[in-house]
């Protein structure tokens, strides 16, 4: 799932496809490099943001969501709210990736897929002291109660999302990261978003013995190895900005599971 931020303010693209044109060409790009999906967000949830009003949000991202729907581009649609998910299924979005979990009776009315994902607060206060008593255990129990709702809603597609990065602390992501199978044992088809994240950030800076952070465009390394292992962990799809090199990573890792032709 390769990622088109319409925004001006996402943490690591922000305002680098604004513009209707450039959020629809780098679209096909990161299709023809290897995205089987693409997922179109008007309102970023990174922490601390403020929100969008829908319709501004709206105005963002239907006109992106119908020209690649018209280009058979299968497109999800990164939003929280009911009405701008509702529009972007009628522009042609086949699934709601929802950072709020709240949108399943949405995807059941319109027939589209469902993303449920695990979010503590909202993106202004999630990182104001996340706590947890089991954070594996406390996240898949809420992912598989808002998907059971889901399905018992009519949603016939439904994938959870641990949210790495959403209402966590370097610590509980690594968990989360460390036992996907937890999730993947609930039978629900997974989905990961690590690329470019706060914490591959923190972690480069302690590989580089006390150095500052590298911006989000320079986190490769930790966006592929956290990609790789969510891969071969039974993550069923991954949120990247690099397709490219996220499809390269794991063709290669392919290439040395599978028994010699």
């Amino acid at each position: 799932m390769g990622i088109v931020n319409v925004t001006p303010d996402s943490f690591s693209d922000g305002g680098r496809f604004l513009d209707h044109g450039a959020a629809v060409d780098h679209a096909h790009r990161i299709v023809a490099r290897g995205a089987d999906w693409v997922d179109v967000g008007g309102e970023s949830t990174r922490p601390r943001a403020a929100p969008v009003p829908a319709d501004e949000e709206l105005r963002r991202v239907i006109p992106v969501v119908r020209a690649l729907a018209a280009d058979g581009v299968a497109v999800s649609i990164d939003t929280r709210k009911a009405e701008v998910a509702r529009a972007a299924v009628d522009a042609g979005a086949r699934m709601i990736n929802d950072v709020s979990a709240t949108l399943a009776d949405v995807a059941a009315a319109t027939g589209a897929g469902f993303v449920a994902m695990h979010m503590l607060g909202d993106p202004r206060t999630m990182q104001e002291h996340p706590h947890y008593d089991d954070v594996v255990a406390d996240v898949r129990d809420y992912l598989v109660d808002r998907a059971d709702a889901a399905r018992a809603a009519g949603v016939a597609e439904v994938w959870i999302d641990p949210g790495i990065g959403f209402g966590k602390t370097l610590e509980h992501n690594l968990d989360l990261v460390a036992n996907l199978d937890v999730l993947v044992a609930t039978g629900y088809p997974v989905l990961v978003g690590t690329s470019r994240k706060a914490m591959l950030g923190t972690l480069a800076a302690r590989s580089d013995a006390g150095g500052q952070p590298p911006p989000p465009s320079d986190r490769l390394e930790g966006s592929l190895a956290t990609a790789v292992w969510s891969a071969c962990r039974g993550a069923a799809m991954l949120r990247v900005h690099d397709v490219e090199a996220t499809a390269r990573a794991l063709a290669a890792v392919e290439a040395v599971a599978a028994p010699a032709a």
